[in-house]
């Protein structure tokens, strides 16, 4: 646990770069220590993603018991861990209960804002940081580092520069770039040889080369419930129940997005990934096939299919994307095919569509309090780090832990290194 000292030195200053929850909590915790704190946003306002995810209701974070929620991202669980020891779900919803913002567990156990709103916590949130003498100025995109280390950020001025004695960069990943997160950072991070692990769309879509008939025709069909089959990096099957929807492209909704990194990765891999789909769940494989069996005299096919296995719509035609007409006929083909519908996954979508993104910042490249090793004074938080997380308020609440641990570590390194440094 990183413990704040009691006060840092006044004239010490910290610039934050980036306005979401990341940049917004490393904010927070060093001006409560006395830090002269400022931050920059590209945009014209701060938390323009976060006001975008609480569209749908705000998932502000997740009931699962502490190593169920840990265990959710992947195999940089033990990192995340660490950051969700000092500031975990149940300390989010603390948190926001102390900007007036009760919240309550749902059904699947996602956590969400009484009013299901993110406007309200946002605006207390950020007229509290005002009160509280944090400096905001948006319309500042950050352009690197000049040779002598100020921070250059484009205005509608022209080029600026400023020193600050040390840096929380907070700039988001990939996705959604029309709200900020372009992930243009990137370039000069490498430039002052930080190792980044390429961008990549997560919580994504995927597509699939559909006929014409099922693009046209079924996009924005449903497809629940169903069972999805896959295999991990591992070559272990996996499976998971769940919901998910036809597009023009392809294939999306929940079930898809958490499926997300396994699917990519084997794209990345293979070329190709194959998803299955049980379209009848609730059928067994024998029960099926006796009814598929059953002679149909002048009925249709798709008749057929309603009456003794219950597919119609988007379901009954996903079949007949994926066999012949001979295949169609033999009601073993069939029955077996409804049970592992084949759908080859051919890219994802674009990381601008992403929910999310894989991959920046490399872990390894940081130390305990998220410093960057090569560059004293240069914090990172949020998504610019390589991690992932699905849906389900697991990327918010990493994200909150992450500024706060990243503000926390700035705080005790100026409180450290007294002499002036500018970052």
């Amino acid at each position: 646990m990183i413990d704040a000292p009691d006060s840092a030195p006044p004239a010490r200053s910290l610039a934050i770069i980036g306005g979401g929850p990341a940049g917004l909590m490393a904010a927070e915790v060093a001006r409560a220590a006395g830090v002269e704190v400022d931050l920059y946003d590209a945009k014209g306002s701060v938390g323009r993603k976060f006001l975008i995810a609480g569209k749908g209701g705000l998932n502000l974070t997740h009931s699962d018991p502490f190593d169920v929620f840990a265990g959710r991202y992947g195999e940089r669980s033990p990192e995340i861990a660490g950051w969700l020891r000092d500031f975990d779900a149940d300390a989010l919803r603390a948190w926001a209960k102390g900007l007036g913002v009760d919240t309550f567990v749902g059904t699947s156990g996602r956590v969400f804002p009484t009013d299901l709103k993110a406007a309200p916590l946002l605006r207390g949130w950020v007229r509290r940081l005002r009160e509280q003498g944090v400096r905001f100025h948006v319309q500042h995109r950050w352009q690197g580092w000049d040779a002598h280390g100020a921070l250059r950020f484009a205005t509608p001025a022209g080029e600026m520069t400023v020193k600050h004695d040390a840096v929380v960069l907070a700039m988001g990943g990939g996705s959604w770039p029309e709200l900020g997160s372009d992930g243009a950072w990137v370039a000069s991070l490498e430039a002052q040889g930080v190792p980044v692990a390429p961008l990549q769309p997560s919580n994504c879509g995927f597509d699939i080369d559909w006929s014409e008939h099922v693009a046209n025709r079924f996009a924005g069909a449903p497809l629940k419930p169903v069972v999805a089959y896959w295999r991990d990096a591992q070559g272990r099957e996996q499976h998971r129940q769940g919901e998910c929807v036809v597009t023009a492209t392809g294939i999306e909704g929940s079930l898809v997005y958490a499926l997300s990194p396994a699917l990519r990765d084997a794209i990345t891999r293979d070329g190709q990934a194959t998803l299955h789909l049980d379209l009848v769940p609730g059928r067994e494989a024998d029960e099926l096939l006796r009814g598929l069996r059953k002679p149909r005299g002048s009925r249709s096919l798709s008749e057929h299919l309603r009456r003794e296995a219950g597919l119609t719509g988007v379901k009954a035609a996903l079949l007949y994307e994926v066999l012949d007409k001979a295949q169609l006929a033999d009601a073993e083909i069939l029955a077996r095919t409804a049970k592992r519908l084949p759908l080859v996954l051919v890219r994802p979508r674009p990381m601008a569509e992403a929910i999310s993104s894989a991959g920046g910042i490399r872990l390894e490249a940081l130390d305990d309090t998220l410093m960057l090793r090569g560059m004293p004074g240069v914090f990172a938080a949020g998504e610019m780090l390589d991690w992932e997380a699905p849906t389900g308020g697991y990327l918010l609440t990493a994200c909150f832990a992450s500024g706060r641990r990243a503000g926390l570590g700035a705080v005790v390194w100026l409180a450290e290194h007294p002499a002036t440094h500018q970052a």
